[in-house]
């Protein structure tokens, strides 16, 4: 390897680092230390050094040492390199895992330790040693199978209810439809029951990482409990109808990364529940877990083969290592069995103490053994990274659900017959009610979005809202007109409004403003905002398949970047596929130019 592929950030880390020790630094650390900075920047919090040793026998880095590096002796450079290496607590600006081989950036380590051990401890408190007939009985009743309908076997979503309630700490994955908010909602109803002898009125808060998330998980709840006939209303009343976004949940503090809540000042909950786990990253997961009272009880939901967060560190996927294994130890079978009726067969192989906390949903409820969507899902899922494109037979059998195009001519086509659907609303509005008017643009809106992998080139979230824009809108030149969709990239509490939510700019009373999904009111469906007041905004015909998480849409049109797919992983493609609720189009071509798109 002639020239390492590193940024220059973290370059310059690394000879700020040789600068901070007289020139004195080994090289072999030096550019271990790039390394670290340069895997955080790719999403990994860590450097896996055995790994990295092992993968070249010489490096050059020219930029950091002419010499030529030899490894053979680099676990002695690294326990000599004390002011920029420790093992733990200290001040050096790298920790060496030695038990795991890792080196970490001290802050990324002291989120790692953070979340390590607070877990840990979780995982040791027992909420429940038996459960009384009452919380049998109820357990049992919630999961009576629909009238005409034959359960499935086993119930999953009953497991989960029952692994739950034994520990102060438990996790509910499962991919889309198969669920999980439901199956919470029993939870909660089981929760409050069970805690109401010594506390008739517990705290429980609601979560997820995006304000879209939020209102989806708070959407799916409360149609949920509307469905819970017999339940009693005071019990529905203690379960919250509205979710907050995490960094709302912890609170910001001015011009510092700290939290308002934290082991110092711990959140007010006896129950916190947080959907889309998978989008939180190390360290947003680290200050949600320092926040939380010792005897609250924390529930993770989220799938778990979705894309990780944005910010490095994917921490879900990582607890939820082997989940579909059901690798449950004799003394979690016995409760599954006692309380649920349900048997599980032993499995081999290694058993971990999170993973008896931990429950796979199996069984889908949107995507039956028909759909399309369900099955390509399944395959990308399943399949390496090299073959996850080989889906010809499976788009081919299923021409309802997904369909395949490979020009900008028919992308045109797609764009303009779906979001035609919510341009007829803003022209033909069926109501002279204003915020009437605006839920349904909103919601036609709703129905279609565009997928890209990436921001940049012509087959990026950039240069397709310039076209769509176009195809849609043609005479419109403005940044701002009537009809524009935007998505807000950042948080503005001042405004109540949350990054990832999307809205659309309309005219009300002559002046155009812009109307979203209200955050705060529960009995205020819609906002409204000057355009003036709106920063930090972007074009939202279509987004990257990151932003898409945590919504759903009938009709998904995806975006292959190019020929080159290196940048799609198999977490992205299947993000991108499970967004879509009816149907699914994959675009794959090589250029517009070579389409002949005008």
């Amino acid at each position: 390897m002639d020239e390492l592929p590193l940024p220059y950030l973290s370059k310059a880390f690394a000879t700020f680092l040789k600068e901070q020790s007289g020139n004195n630094a080994d090289p072999v650390v030096l550019l271990a230390a790039a390394f670290v900075s340069y895997e955080l920047s790719r999403g990994e919090v860590f450097l896996d050094l055995n790994k990295f040793f092992e993968a070249e026998e010489e490096f050059h880095e020219i930029d950091i040492t002419s010499e030529k590096l030899h490894f053979k002796n680099w676990e002695k450079a690294f326990s000599q390199a004390t002011e920029i290496i420790g093992c733990g607590a200290g001040n050096s600006p790298l920790v060496w895992d030695k038990t795991h081989q890792r080196l970490y950036l001290r802050r990324y380590w002291t989120y790692q330790k953070t979340v390590d051990d607070m877990i840990a401890k979780r995982l040791t408190l027992t909420a429940e040693t038996t459960l009384s007939a009452e919380i049998t009985a109820k357990l049992h009743e919630l999961f009576l199978p629909e009238e005409g309908k034959t359960a499935q076997k086993p119930d999953w979503q009953k497991i989960a209810c029952a692994v739950a309630l034994r520990s102060k700490f438990a996790i509910i994955t499962g991919g889309p439809g198969t669920g999980k908010t439901t199956t919470v909602t029993k939870l909660l109803i089981l929760l409050v029951l069970l805690m109401r002898e010594k506390n008739p009125n517990p705290k429980i808060l609601l979560a997820a990482p995006t304000g879209k998330a939020a209102n989806r998980v708070s959407e799916s709840i409360n149609k949920a409990l509307e469905k819970l006939e017999d339940i009693e209303p005071e019990i529905k009343a203690l379960i919250p109808k509205k979710a907050s976004t995490i960094h709302r949940l912890l609170g910001s503090s001015a011009n510092s990364r700290l939290k308002k809540h934290n082991s110092h000042n711990p959140l007010n909950a006896d129950i916190v529940i947080v959907d889309e786990a998978s989008m939180i990253d190390l360290e947003m997961m680290a200050a949600l877990l320092d926040a939380l009272p010792e005897n609250a009880q924390l529930i993770l939901l989220g799938d778990k083969d979705q894309l990780s967060s944005v910010e490095p560190g994917y921490v879900f996927g990582e607890l939820c290592l082997d989940a579909e294994k059901d690798a449950y130890d004799k003394e979690t079978l016995d409760w599954i069995s006692n309380y649920t009726d349900e048997k599980i067969k032993p499995k081999s192989g290694y058993i971990s103490a999170i993973n008896q906390q931990t429950v796979m949903l199996k069984y889908s409820h949107r995507f039956n053994q028909d759909s399309g969507i369900g099955q390509l899902a399944n395959f990308v899922n399943e399949t390496d990274k090299d073959n996850m494109f080989d889906t010809d037979a499976i788009f081919t059998n299923h021409p309802k659900d997904l369909h395949k195009i490979d020009s900008f001519n028919e992308l045109r086509t797609v764009s303009k017959a779906n979001y035609g659907h919510y341009k007829n609303k803003i022209e033909n509005p069926s109501t002279d009610n204003k915020d009437k008017w605006a839920e349904a643009v909103l919601n036609a809106f709703d129905k279609f979005r565009i997928l890209c992998a990436v921001h940049e080139n012509e087959f990026g979230t950039n240069a397709l809202n310039d076209k769509v824009q176009e195809w849609l809108f043609p005479k419109e030149k403005n940044i701002w007109f009537e009809g524009r969709p935007v998505m807000i990239t950042k948080n503005d509490y001042n405004l109540g409004l949350m990054n990832g939510d999307i809205g659309i700019a309309l005219k009300k009373e002559g002046n155009l403003q812009v109307a979203f999904f209200s955050n705060d009111d529960r009995d205020k469906k819609i906002s409204w905002f000057s355009t003036s007041r709106i920063s930090d905004v972007q074009t939202a015909f279509a987004l990257t398949v990151h932003k898409s998480q945590g919504s759903e849409f009938k009709h998904t049109l995806f975006v292959l970047p190019s020929d080159d797919v290196k940048v799609l992983s198999k977490e992205l493609y299947y993000t991108a596929i499970t967004r879509a609720k009816s149907k699914f189009t994959l675009l794959q071509c090589k250029s517009t130019t070579a389409t002949g798109e005008k």
